[in-house]
């Protein structure tokens, strides 16, 4: 372990100050927003982005595995048919355990979907070859890109703040090689550095974990408080349901209060976008940063960490949508607890 230890410090970006870093890459380029995977739309207007491309493997994924466990069902259930038992069993108590028997089936469907869709996405993004290999953007096309930007908004692009990637040989795609901690140049020199064989620009991944794009976690906070309020309705009625946010009939305190609620439901969807975008991308982050520190025996503890926060986190949009489904369909009335 020592040894291993000493090699991983030695082959990152901190023993390439003493001679080392034949482990180690560039710091990948970091963006909030996802980025395409192609130059040109590929379809009319129509951009497909890295993270759209994981929610769907994330989506086949679950449509394999589900098929597999259920195409030949037997009393005695062998192992994927009985994984899958054990966790639709555990979700199904909790459920019950909260929501009531009668309900739980209803709310069921839900809260398992979301579960199991996000553990997916957010499992998958620690796979080797998110983040590490993708679309090579020549450095004149990202400078023209960031030149423009710059323009729009009334500033003047600073080349010395554009940082590069030098990659060898040439083609579209790229990835980020072994021991090429110093392999970058910004917008100003990059000319100077680039040697035969050689070219400059930034790698944009095709593959990245879908929740650290905020357009997905924002989608399944929209249509897990949609649900929320279409149970309330279908449970308590029209008047039943809005009478806890527009409440005339206990005075001006019962209508300040039911503004609150409304205010809380809407604090209910930022908050379940950001709890789960700011988790997973900050994730993303940390292991992108242990990997261009301290390769190998570094990532190891937090690549653990990821799949425990991507478990929790899942979890939790999973059992706050139970828990807002459920208070949702409970009157407020006196005749109910």
């Amino acid at each position: 372990m020592g040894i291993v230890f000493f090699v991983s410090v030695y082959g990152g970006a901190l023993g390439a100050e003493f001679g080392g870093g034949f482990l180690g890459s560039p710091l990948a380029s970091i963006e909030l927003k996802a980025e395409p995977v192609s130059a040109d739309p590929l379809v009319g207007g129509y951009v497909i982005t890295n993270t759209m491309i994981t929610t769907w493997i994330a989506i086949l994924v679950l449509g394999l595995v589900s098929y597999l466990g259920t195409r030949r069902i037997k009393e005695v259930p062998g192992r994927l048919q009985g994984f899958l038992e054990v966790v639709l069993g555990f979700f199904i108590d909790i459920t019950e355990s909260v929501a009531g028997p009668e309900k739980a089936r209803r709310f069921f469907p839900l809260v398992v979907t979301i579960f199991l869709f996000i553990v997916t996405s957010n499992w998958l993004g620690i796979l080797p070859g998110f983040g590490t290999i993708g679309r090579f953007e020549p450095a004149e096309e990202l400078i023209h890109h960031k030149e423009a930007v710059a323009e729009k908004a009334g500033d003047e692009l600073d080349l010395d703040k554009v940082k590069l990637q030098i990659f060898e040989g040439s083609g579209a795609v790229a990835l980020l090689p072994f021991g090429s901690v110093d392999s970058v140049a910004t917008g100003h020199d990059y000319e100077e550095k680039v040697g035969e064989g050689q070219r400059a620009g930034v790698l944009v991944p095709f593959l990245r974990s879908a929740n650290t794009d905020i357009n997905t976690p924002m989608a399944m906070a929209l249509v897990a408080m949609f649900m929320v309020h279409f149970w309330g309705f279908s449970v308590l009625g029209v008047f039943g349901h809005l009478g806890k946010f527009l409440n005339f009939k206990e005075g001006p305190i019962g209508l300040f209060v039911g503004l609150l609620e409304i205010v809380s439901e809407l604090a209910r969807i930022i908050s379940f976008t950001f709890r789960l975008f700011g988790n997973i991308f900050a994730g993303e982050v940390l292991l992108i940063a242990m990997a261009f520190l301290i390769p190998l025996i570094g990532l190891v503890p937090f690549l653990g960490l990821e799949l425990f926060v991507g478990l929790i986190q899942a979890f939790i949009f999973a059992m706050l949508t139970l828990v807002f489904a459920t208070t949702a369909t409970i009157s407020h009335g006196g005749d109910e607890h």
